[in-house]
């Protein structure tokens, strides 16, 4: 028999609190993953100085098709060949409602930051192409908008 019986009780404590410590921190990043993006009010209030052009929108889609399209879809419905390994579902672009609420400088913003698993691109592309992107993104809900009858 332990001729100290509290010190075995108190190192099965502190094994227990280390372990509630790791599953507490792993259910906290687990959420903080899922979270929806927090876009600053600043970048979210910034317009798109390019206007959506067709040139802009050619050159969108060529970025969209080489960056984007294998994790949100070739129609932009967040189920590209490469969603179901990610962490987390791609955006919906063809969601005309959820669209509608994001704004281009809150688009812009996400494209440039990025947020696990999606990369940022403030360093891969330019600021114009990042801005083209946020032009090509909108087409998707429009076109799902006109195929489903309703308005944009």
């Amino acid at each position: 028999m332990d001729p100290n019986p509290v010190k075995k009780r108190s190192k099965a404590v502190w094994i227990w609190l280390a372990l509630a410590a790791v599953l507490i921190l792993a259910t906290i990043a687990m959420f903080s993953a899922f979270a929806g993006w927090r876009v600053p009010d600043s970048a979210r209030k910034v317009q798109n100085p390019y206007p959506a052009t067709s040139e802009a929108l050619t050159e969108g889609g060529q970025l969209y098709a080489k960056r984007c399209k294998d994790c949100h879809g070739v129609n932009g419905d967040g189920t590209g060949e490469k969603a179901d390994q990610l962490s987390a579902m791609p955006s919906d672009f063809t969601d005309a409602r959820q669209m509608s609420r994001a704004t281009d400088g809150e688009l812009f913003w996400k494209i440039t930051h990025g947020r696990r698993p999606m990369p940022a691109f403030k360093d891969k592309l330019t600021d114009k192409q990042r801005w083209e992107l946020v032009d090509y993104i909108r087409t998707f809900a429009k076109k799902a908008a006109k195929q489903n009858g309703s308005a944009p």
